[in-house]
């Protein structure tokens, strides 16, 4: 079976193609609205995405290039828009085909199946990695790597780094966060996690904290798409 993830708001659309689909090689998981696909592709790691441009929450482009920032995984772009400037601006943002609604289900699974073949000519990723950009973080060999060049952490920096990796496009409050990685709760005075933050962003250039950010009141995100 190959998962899809199918980002598309038309409820009834959604389930016509999830049932069409169904009925073939395909497991399908649909999200209705662009604020959570990243958050749930990274969750879900499907093998090709279905996706509309115009979605509640964020703009369809938006999570193209949020996905492509992360994966290599297929994406193809549904959408009613017709503008071949759309088009352009798809296949640019990441995407690797375009087809305009409406659209016969034979030919989607066809496209679907061509994407999928494409892709498993290239390149496997490497187990136990993450990347974003031009950040790669390797679990099995502990080691991170930034615009190809390693980066020193000790252990309590790659282990607060690979939380906030493991959950981009996430907020993680501080609760979370020392749960995770020490199994105590936050008292309201630790300071130990933002000043571990403040350490990576040096060694990251992230003054501006555009790769993690602090959101006022929650805690730390690591953002995917600013790994560039």
């Amino acid at each position: 079976m190959y998962r899809v993830m199918l980002v598309e708001d038309d409820e009834k659309l959604a389930a016509l193609v999830a049932d069409y689909l169904a009925g073939y090689e395909f497991a399908i998981d649909i999200v209705n609205r662009g604020d959570i696909a990243l958050s749930r592709f990274l969750e879900t790691r499907p093998d090709v995405v279905v996706l509309d441009l115009m979605l509640p929450g964020l703009d369809g482009m938006v999570v193209c290039r949020q996905i492509r920032e992360a994966s290599r995984v297929p994406i193809l772009i549904l959408t009613a828009r017709e503008d071949v400037f759309d088009e352009v601006s798809g296949l640019e943002q990441g995407a690797d085909d375009y087809i305009n609604k409406p659209v016969q289900p034979r030919v989607l699974l066809a496209r679907l199946r061509a994407l999928l073949r494409r892709g498993s000519d290239a390149a496997p990723a490497v187990a136990g990695e993450l990347a974003f950009g031009a950040f790669r973080l390797s679990k099995l060999n502990r080691t991170v790597h930034w615009r190809e060049q390693p980066v020193t952490l000790n252990s309590v920096e790659f282990k607060l780094l690979l939380i906030l990796a493991e959950s981009a496009g996430q907020v993680m409050s501080r609760n979370d966060i020392l749960k995770k990685m020490r199994g105590i709760e936050f008292d309201g005075q630790d300071r130990s996690i933002d000043n571990c933050v403040s350490r990576l962003r040096r060694k990251f250039d992230d003054a501006a904290a555009e790769k993690i950010k602090t959101v006022w009141g929650e805690g730390y995100l690591f953002s995917p798409s600013a790994w560039n």
